[in-house]
């Protein structure tokens, strides 16, 4: 048993080694391991904050554009709804106008071929009157059996006419 109570047994100076040894440990592996290894985790810390910084930033941009495109499509829009009232209005007016005008010209047109038919009216009268005189002064002439003067064929005449146009 001497054997087994040697070997759990404590020596002073193996124990303080063994310590010693234990931080010495401890210190080289916090130096050499432990350090590059926490930098080289705050290192990937840092770049995925930056890239995480950099997505919210891209994110805060895309947004930006989009508000700026909707924008930019509602006046596009309106641009285009007030070019096309503009047009359909200006349309309109021409429309308008062209109708004005074409009822101008008929009513002008009216009135100078009523102004031409009374015209016409009146140069017929005349005509016919002159040759109704002409052939009530040769008639009258003949049942007369005497040339008349030039004031009686006046005077027929202006008779004649009176009652033609009373009649008519």
């Amino acid at each position: 048993m001497q054997g087994v109570q040697q070997l759990v047994t404590i020596v002073p100076w193996t124990f303080i080694a063994t310590i010693c040894n234990l931080f010495i440990q401890i210190y080289l592996i916090k130096r050499f391991l432990f350090k590059p290894v926490n930098e080289m985790l705050e290192k990937r810390k840092a770049l995925a904050d930056a890239q995480i910084a950099q997505a919210q930033e891209a994110n805060e941009q895309a947004q930006a554009m989009k508000a700026e495109y909707e924008q930019d499509l509602l006046e596009a829009k309106t641009k285009a709804g007030e070019i096309l009232q503009s047009a359909q209005k200006t349309a309109s007016d021409q429309a308008e106008q062209m109708l004005r005008e074409a009822n101008r010209q008929a009513a002008a047109a009216k009135i100078k071929a009523a102004g031409d038919i009374e015209q016409e009216k009146r140069k017929a009268v005349d005509e016919i009157k002159n040759e109704i005189g002409s052939m009530a002064v040769e008639i009258a002439g003949k049942v007369i059996g005497r040339e008349l003067s030039e004031s009686d064929h006046e005077k027929l005449i202006d008779e004649f006419i009176s009652n033609v146009g009373e009649v008519s």
